[in-house]
């Protein structure tokens, strides 16, 4: 039941306060990410964990500048885009810590075929969100809170450019991290009929 409790009472967390995270506090972290369960215990997770303000001013702001581009092509305002663009950075720059999780395929398998090459991918992107599930879960029985963002997936070379990152690593995730001013109300969740089937697929009232 500490468990199930631990998992119910997780939230994203949108406002931090100024506390500062030590560091023995974020090693503890990392370490619960990385027993994460991995295919081919390739651990094929890496995790840039950044304080500097201006390094994340930089990093929000090009990001925020590549979502733009996006958004024109959505059809999107003027006025309705730097809206989104500059609560997005905020919303970065803000955190007291920004993790940047990547993937690499270094010790994956290999295979001739594009077919299963593709699907050792998905198994490495699979480890790398148990990493970060692990990592969100110590977060929060620390007392700490946090917020797991894809938004690097959809501007990876932007990403890599700023943090110096190789090519043949990919960003994955974007985490802030903090102690929460405030606790969010428990967002809902499907019943257990509608996610849950058994033998055969088929949803049960």
């Amino acid at each position: 039941m500490a468990v199930l409790n631990l998992f119910k009472s997780r939230r994203s967390i949108h406002e931090y306060s100024s506390r500062k995270i030590s560091r023995k506090v974020l090693l503890r972290v990392f370490e619960a990410a990385k027993w994460a369960p991995s295919a081919h215990n390739a651990q094929p997770w890496r995790f840039i964990v950044i304080r500097d303000p201006a390094i994340k001013r930089k990093l929000a702001r090009t990001m925020a500048s590549r979502w733009d581009k996006d958004l024109i092509r959505n059809g999107v305002s003027r006025e309705n885009r730097e809206i989104l663009t500059k609560s997005s950075i905020e919303r970065f720059t803000s955190a007291p810590i920004i993790i940047v999780a990547c993937l690499t395929m270094e010790d994956m398998d290999e295979y001739p075929d594009s077919r299963r090459q593709k699907i050792e991918h998905v198994m490495a992107a699979q480890s790398v969100a148990a990493a970060i599930e692990n990592m969100l879960l110590a977060t929060h029985s620390e007392g700490l809170g946090s917020h797991w963002f894809c938004a690097p997936l959809f501007c990876q070379g932007a990403v890599r450019k700023v943090l110096g990152i190789p090519h043949d690593v990919e960003p994955q995730a974007l985490i802030t991290m903090g102690y929460p001013v405030n606790e969010p109300s428990p967002p809902l969740r499907k019943p257990l009929g509608k996610i849950v089937f058994q033998n055969y697929w088929r949803e049960t009232s």
